[in-house]
């Protein structure tokens, strides 16, 4: 293990204090890592039964497998412990990383509400020395821009002198709730200063506690603008395969089939289509673009599309029954995907929305979710295999559960829309229709061609 120094000025082979400001579901797996790797991390966050818990050697997050006993270890070893003191960690620590929520606003523009006060909390206890990484994604410009200028008025510091102020950078996260450990481990990290020494020193730390390659970009504004760039490449992405979805199901062509052969030419990446996009990520980041590029017009037309398919999935299922007027209808998963207990964006809110505005009657179910839980969305809960007056089922998630689905349950039952097309061998009974995102209507063994419909369902 690397030798313990202070201060630490990034030499090689030596490891210092970092304070990680915010222990979400990212934050407290970076914390887990950076101990893991031989530094002293002093946890922050603003909830005191956060901070008591983590203090006990405990995690308040059950999600992220080996997160408990990292922090446990950590902990046994005198390496990690939290404050709700932000200028307390920030004066103790060689590096401080920011990983607080931003996220959007009512009329969609970033909203600081978190990262703001954080910010300022932290320029309070900031020493000369000391490297402050953002990782939390910002919109192009923001650390140069909204930040260094906050902390230096915070601090009375200037931005850039590693001896007599303090440096700054940019490294965005680019991890997987479920999986961070490994992506740490995986995914090239990128990181940009805004000025070569505060990038030479972010370079420094990242190479320290990851075994990842670190690739240092020339800007902060670069590294800003790459996080943004493959979020917003994936949003586009699904909504140029929900449009395909959508002229698949009226020539009568199975969208699964088009994706896979059309993905075997190496540079075809056409993703999946689906009821919607849902995270922290995805519905959020290109608005961050938009918001400062009205040029960019693709990103804003996929945020529609995509936000689009809720209704789209209504309106095949309202098609279907003929009204939705008084129609007990089951919504399958809740959370913005599967395996995942959150519930930022998930499509499900807008669609209990758009079924209750139509009448329906709405109950729902999720493996991950309490009775509750599902009452605060708006439905009802249901119990699975329990039976179900249910007209129709609508499924948000891909969750394994699902597939084991018995339509005996549901007497009633005339349609099931599968969002995540993952229902398909699913056996239905005689006069079920299932409708699938791209997927053509087999029923009776053909494959006819339909007159055009709205939106991305198919049925078989």
């Amino acid at each position: 293990m690397s030798q313990f120094v202070s201060p630490w000025r990034g030499e090689p082979e030596t490891v210092g204090t970092v304070a990680v400001i915010g222990m979400g579901k990212i934050g407290l797996p970076l914390a887990a890592q950076y101990a893991a790797r031989g530094w002293h991390v002093i946890g922050v966050d603003v909830l005191p039964w956060v901070v008591e818990t983590l203090n006990k050697g405990r995690v308040h997050i059950f999600d992220e497998p080996g997160l408990d006993e990292r922090i446990a270890e950590a902990h046994a070893a005198g390496r990690f412990r939290a404050t709700t003191s932000h200028a307390e960690a920030a004066g103790e620590a060689d590096v401080v990383v920011m990983i607080v929520p931003v996220m959007l606003s009512e009329v969609k523009e970033p909203d600081y509400r978190y990262m703001d006060p954080a910010t300022q909390a932290v320029g309070a206890g900031l020493h000369p020395g000391v490297l402050v990484v953002y990782e939390t994604t910002l919109p192009v410009g923001d650390t140069r821009e909204r930040y260094r200028p906050m902390l230096e008025a915070a601090s009375g510091l200037h931005c850039g002198d590693p001896d007599e102020g303090f440096l700054l950078a940019f490294s965005p996260e680019r991890v997987y709730t479920g999986r961070t450990f490994h992506d740490l481990e995986t995914y090239p990290k990128l990181v940009g200063g805004v000025d070569a020494t505060s990038g030479a020193r972010a370079a420094a730390f990242y190479r320290s506690v990851l075994p990842a390659e670190v690739w240092q970009l020339s800007t902060a504004e670069a590294a800003e603008f790459a996080k943004l760039a493959e979020t917003t490449y994936r949003d586009v992405n699904i909504a140029l395969a929900n449009q395909f979805a959508a002229y698949a199901e009226r020539m009568g062509v199975d969208i699964q089939e088009v994706i896979r052969g059309s993905n075997s030419q190496p540079f075809s990446h056409i993703h999946q289509p689906g009821i919607g996009v849902g995270g922290h990520c995805i519905p959020v980041y290109p608005h961050f673009l938009v918001s400062r590029a009205p040029e960019l017009t693709l990103p804003a037309l996929s945020r529609q599309v995509n936000d689009g398919q809720v209704g789209v999935a209504v309106q095949a299922v309202e098609r279907e029954l003929g009204s939705l007027e008084g129609t007990p209808v089951l919504v399958l998963g809740l959370t913005y995907r599967e395996d995942v207990k959150e519930l930022a964006y998930t499509r499900a809110l807008p669609l209990i929305e758009r079924l209750t505005f139509h009448g329906a009657e709405v109950w729902a179910h999720d493996p991950l979710l309490s009775d509750e839980e599902v009452a605060r969305t708006g439905a009802r809960p249901w119990h699975w295999g329990d039976a179900g007056p249910f007209r129709a089922i609508v499924v948000q998630t891909g969750a394994k559960q699902f597939r084991s689905l018995d339509p005996a349950w549901f007497p009633e039952l005339g349609v099931v829309y599968d969002g995540r097309n993952s229902l398909r061998e699913v056996p239905l009974p005689e006069g079920v229709t299932y409708v699938g995102v791209g997927v053509p209507d087999v029923r009776g063994g053909s494959r006819a061609r339909r007159a055009p419909v709205a939106g991305g369902s198919g049925r078989r």
